[in-house]
Formats: C-alpha cells, sequence, structure tokens
C-alpha cells in the first residue's frame, strides 16, 4: 500500500529528530570530539527544514530541544546553546530560500541566532533570579573545573594542573570577560561551517542552493583593515574596559579574517588538485595546531596588499 505524502513527512520528521538527538547523545559524552560533533546539530534542521518546508520543518527543532530538556531534566544554560545551535540551521535554510549573498546569509543568521540567545539568557537570568554576569560567571567556572577533571583522567602532569589550578580564578576573569567576542566568533564558526557542509548535500537532493559562487575567492573587504588598526588602538588606552572592548573587537576580526585565510587555503588546494584525504589532513591540523591557524590567520590579514591569489581587484 503506497505511503500518503502526510506519512512521508510524518517518517521525516521523526527521522530529523532521531538524527539530530543522536548526534546530540554523541556532544554530550564524548569530550573533546564531542564539541566537534556539536558542530553538526544544524545541518539536520537545515537540511529537513529546506526538504519538508516551514510547517513541517519547525517541527524537528522544537522536537529535539523537548527531547534534549528530558535528558538533561531541567532547561540549563546547556540546553540554550544546542537550542541556538537547532536554530541557526532552521534560520539559514529560511535566508537560502531568500536568494541573499553569502556575506549577508551569514551576517542575519548570526544576528538573529545572537539576538535569540541573549533574549534567552536574560529571561533564565530572570527565573534564576540572578544577574546575567553572576550567572554566566558560574557558568564558566563550573566548565573550568570539569575541564580540569579532564585533564586529570587524561594523565596530565601534576604540576601542570597544580599551574592550571592556581590560575583557575584568572582564567575564569579573562574568560567571562571575553565571552561575548567567543559567543559571536563560535556563532560566525558554526554558520560558516553548515553552509560550508549543506551545499553539496542540498544540490545532491535536488534542493535549492544560492549560487554563490566559489567559496574559495572571497577575500575580507579591505576597509576592515581600519577596524583591527581602531581595537589595537584601544588595546593601548590604560582604562581596563577599554582593553576588554578592543579584545573582543580583535578576536571577532580574527574569526573574520581566517575565512579569508582559510578561503585562500582552499584556492591552492584546488589549483594543486590535492587529494580529499590530504585536504582532510591539513585541515585537521589547521584546526589543532595554533601556530599554523595564526599563520591562516595572517594569510586573511596580508591578503589586501599581497593578493596571494593573484585575484583581478574589481
Amino acid at each position: 500500500m503506497p505511503q500518503t505524502f502526510e506519512g512521508k513527512i510524518s517518517k521525516n520528521i521523526i527521522a530529523g529528530i532521531a538524527i539530530t538527538t543522536m548526534i546530540f547523545i554523541v556532544s554530550v559524552h564524548l569530550s573533546v570530539f564531542g564539541f566537534f560533533c556539536a558542530l553538526l546539530l544544524p545541518l539536520p534542521v537545515l537540511f529537513y527544514r529546506s526538504k519538508l518546508g516551514r510547517t513541517a520543518g519547525v517541527a524537528i527543532p522544537a522536537g529535539s530541544v523537548l527531547v534534549m530538556a528530558v535528558i538533561f531534566g531541567r532547561i540549563s544554560v546547556d540546553i540554550l546553546f544546542f537550542s541556538e545551535l537547532l536554530l541557526a540551521g532552521f534560520v539559514l535554510s529560511e535566508l537560502i530560500e531568500m536568494n541573499l549573498s553569502v556575506e549577508r546569509t551569514v551576517l542575519y543568521a548570526c544576528g538573529v541566532v545572537l539576538l535569540t540567545g541573549l533574549a534567552f539568557l536574560i529571561l533564565h537570568s530572570n527565573f534564576s533570579q540572578k544577574g546575567i554576569v553572576p550567572l554566566v560567571s558560574q557558568y564558566v567556572g563550573e566548565n573550568l573545573r570539569l575541564t580540569l577533571m579532564l585533564y586529570r583522567e587524561m594523565g596530565v602532569s601534576e604540576e601542570s594542573i597544580r599551574i592550571i589550578s592556581d590560575s583557575l580564578e584568572h582564567i575564569q576573569y579573562v574568560l567571562v570577560r571575553i565571552l561575548p567576542s567567543l559567543a559571536v566568533s563560535l556563532v560566525l564558526f558554526v554558520v560558516w561551517v553548515t553552509l560550508l557542509m549543506a551545499r553539496p548535500i542540498l544540490k545532491l537532493r535536488g534542493l535549492f542552493c544560492p549560487d554563490f559562487g566559489s567559496l574559495s575567492l572571497w577575500k575580507v573587504p579591505d576597509t576592515l583593515v581600519w577596524a583591527v588598526i581602531g581595537c589595537g588602538g584601544i588595546l593601548l588606552v590604560p582604562d581596563s574596559a577599554f582593553k576588554i572592548f578592543g579584545m573582543n573587537g580583535l578576536i571577532i576580526l580574527m574569526m573574520i579574517y581566517f575565512f579569508g585565510g582559510i578561503a585562500i587555503v582552499s584556492f591552492y588546494f584546488k589549483k594543486k588538485k590535492f587529494p580529499l584525504a590530504l585536504r582532510f589532513f591539513l585541515y585537521s591540523l589547521i584546526a589543532l595546531q595554533q601556530f599554523i591557524l595564526l599563520f591562516v590567520i595572517g594569510l586573511g590579514f596580508f591578503d589586501m596588499w599581497l593578493n596571494f591569489r593573484k585575484l583581478e581587484k574589481k
């Protein structure tokens, strides 16, 4: 007996919730690897929203959030984090249908996710009768202590653990104050990765995807260098509030220049016809090695003057 149209939609919704929940469970139960798995959460939401439409597609993030709440047993900051990842996938699918430029697609998606996250954080702080800063500080402190326990389990030397433990309050102080830029950078990275992974999947399944052109030719707007100079100048101001503002700005700009640098790397990978396995290995090195990561950011920054890809300036 052939399946009805409603039956196919219901089956797809259940499959979408199941896939999303599986990724969520892996993310929660695996430490370092779990963080990278969490970056995949927006992808099934984006795919099924594009496939099923807005009305049926919204059931997948909504159902997944309910499952997450049951697993955690309460509404927490962690639920907020995972919910925002699901929202990123849904919003990206909406923006893809609008056929915008790649810059506007990423910018609007990040704006919606960040504003929604801030609104939920304010509501959560009101319900818990705590200010936003104490709430975030408590959350950061708990995660730092969990990280210290993880280091012990990984066999890190006691001397290193003692040094980290003695500096824990200072690390917490700094992290809380640069958390806004870390949040913006994380959302930018998640949206960017999701968009890159979604494009071939949407095309393979015959779903609409804007023609952004070759993203390996993308470059950071030249005018953004003035923002870097401005943030760097603010760091020279003796006042700590100004220094924090400048540091937050530089962290966000470093993520943008990372996109420019990785586009250059991708351009030469394609030009030299590197095998897929080798590309995956080199991309993994960029993600894991801080020196190489800074080198890629430098490529994006100095591309304005050196024009590494020899692109014609319009």
